[in-house]
């Protein structure tokens, strides 16, 4: 007698969470080992919306980089330009520092900017907010105390 294997396939449909209809604009920016992504959205006339201001993983910028020195990096290119209350932002940034994540997030909203409007590409590259910083930390050496502190030296 032979048995029959009898296989259920069961079918699931998965619900899509509430995604906002808004057009947006996305742009990655970088900082040593930080790395930022940036959504602009342009704001609405009509009202308060689901993404109205400015978020970094999730918090108000203020309740994000407490200092004003970092708040003022990350908005430098909306002030320079003169759009801090035309744009809301969203942005998700992990890695490094908090000093690198500013300037991580300085750099990919002067990108969606550029995506936004080419024509402020020109304004934005005349600040230095275009060009990707790609200093590093140095690696340590081997037999080194830091990438370059070498240990005392004794002749005897």
């Amino acid at each position: 007698m032979e048995k029959k294997k009898t296989t259920h396939k069961k079918t699931v449909v998965a619900s899509k969470p509430e995604e906002d209809t808004r057009r947006y604009i996305e742009a990655v920016g970088r900082r040593k080992t930080s790395t930022a992504r940036v959504r602009i959205f342009e704001k609405s006339e009509a009202g308060k919306e689901k993404h109205e201001g400015f978020f970094i993983n999730g918090k108000p910028l203020e309740k994000y980089f407490p200092m004003p020195a970092y708040q003022s990096e990350a908005t430098a290119p909306l002030e320079k330009i003169g759009l801090l209350d035309k744009f809301s932002v969203v942005i998700k940034v992990n890695g490094g520092g908090i000093s690198s994540q500013a300037g991580a997030v300085r750099h990919g909203i002067s990108r969606a900017l550029i995506k936004f409007n080419a024509d402020w590409k020109k304004k934005l590259r005349s600040f230095g907010f275009i060009t990707r910083d790609a200093r590093m930390v140095e690696r340590k050496k081997y037999g080194l105390k830091k990438a370059r502190k070498a240990p005392q030296w004794s002749k005897r």
